[in-house]
């Protein structure tokens, strides 16, 4: 069983600037997130999109942004279970509570805090009838590792960040890779979409748009997929691999089965910390709500401030808060 001060569900850009600053108390936190790493939204979804909201950056690529959260981090040595989610939660006799996630790993905390942006996010699937019966036996949503398609043939469909990331990525790693996009133009940064024409000029992608996969074909794992031209009509592609990035959709999860105070898919807390009904269990970003509530990463870094202080009264109850100004003694100063 691992154990920690505080555990984090999620790890985003809240979750992790909250390890800094329960580390500045030398409070331990360990995060648990179904993503396979960390940053959420802004390392799966938009890791080049600029944000604008972040004090000392006029702009910020948010992949960047994430990066320096780690860097600011490092220091607590904070402990990460990713790729797995958090499905059950109950109280322990000795007052700490034990999250399980689905992979069966569990931990112990007195405080939990729900840092889960919308929630735990859900690949969208393509509207394929058969696409279920070939996940994890050739269909993918998510590259975990890059080395599992040394040498093999990928077909990535998709016209976002991701699905250009990974096609210029995957052409140094798997012997062919095909992206499919059902439009000319794309969604993503401009130098990766010039980059993939490059590709595609060069002969190391073969880049088919105005297209789209529509069926999929194989006997106990994928050997081709069904791609349907808008004007060349059906065509079959033999593949390894099929991946699908059409980005994440945010769910509330099993966090809505933990007896919180739900309103409209977001959890209700108290702006004195952040605070949940049930004793223990804080919520902070985009997952709460409450009166005047602003879905801005800058806004849940305060609300991640103010909950640590209130997690260590908790922990805490007999022991005098101290809270140091690190612009007097650094951070090394507070090192657990």
């Amino acid at each position: 069983m691992i154990e920690t001060d505080i555990l984090i569900i999620g790890a985003g850009p809240c979750g992790l600037f909250t390890v800094f600053e329960a580390g500045l108390l030398k409070l331990r936190c360990h995060l648990v997130d179904s993503l396979p790493q960390a940053g959420g939204q802004l390392t799966e979804i938009y890791p080049k999109k600029p944000i604008y909201d972040i004090p000392g950056y006029p702009d910020i690529l948010a992949g960047e942004l994430v990066e320096r959260l780690m860097e600011q981090i490092a220091p607590f040595h904070p402990g990460f279970t990713l790729g797995e989610r958090a499905e059950r939660i109950e109280k322990m006799e000795d007052g700490r509570f034990k999250l399980t996630t689905s992979r069966g790993t569990e931990h112990a905390a007195p405080v939990i805090a729900i840092a889960g942006g919308l929630g735990c996010f859900e690949p969208r699937k393509p509207p394929i009838g058969n696409i279920v019966d070939f996940e994890d036996k050739g269909v993918e949503y998510i590259i975990k590792d890059p080395e599992f398609y040394r040498n093999k043939r990928v077909v990535i469909a998709g016209g976002g960040d991701s699905a250009l990331d990974w096609s210029i990525f995957l052409a140094d790693v798997a012997s062919e890779v095909t992206l499919v996009h059902r439009r000319t133009s794309f969604r993503g940064a401009l130098d990766s979409v010039e980059k993939v024409m490059e590709l595609n000029a060069e002969g190391r992608i073969k880049l088919i748009t105005e297209a789209q996969v529509t069926g999929l074909n194989g006997n106990g794992h994928l050997e081709d997929v069904v791609i349907k031209h808008k004007t060349e009509g059906e065509m079959i592609k033999e593949t390894d691999h099929f991946i699908p990035l059409f980005g994440l959709a945010p769910k509330l999860g099993p966090i809505a089965e933990w007896g919180l105070n739900i309103d409209r898919n977001a959890i209700e807390v108290d702006t004195v910390d952040y605070s949940t009904n049930v004793e223990g269990i804080y919520a902070i970003g985009d997952i709460n709500t409450y009166p005047g509530k602003l879905k801005l990463i800058l806004c849940g870094f305060h609300e991640g401030t103010i909950m640590v202080q209130s997690a260590f009264k908790r922990i805490y109850p007999d022991k005098k808060l101290s809270f140091k100004y690190t612009t007097v003694n650094g951070v090394q100063g507070f090192e657990s």
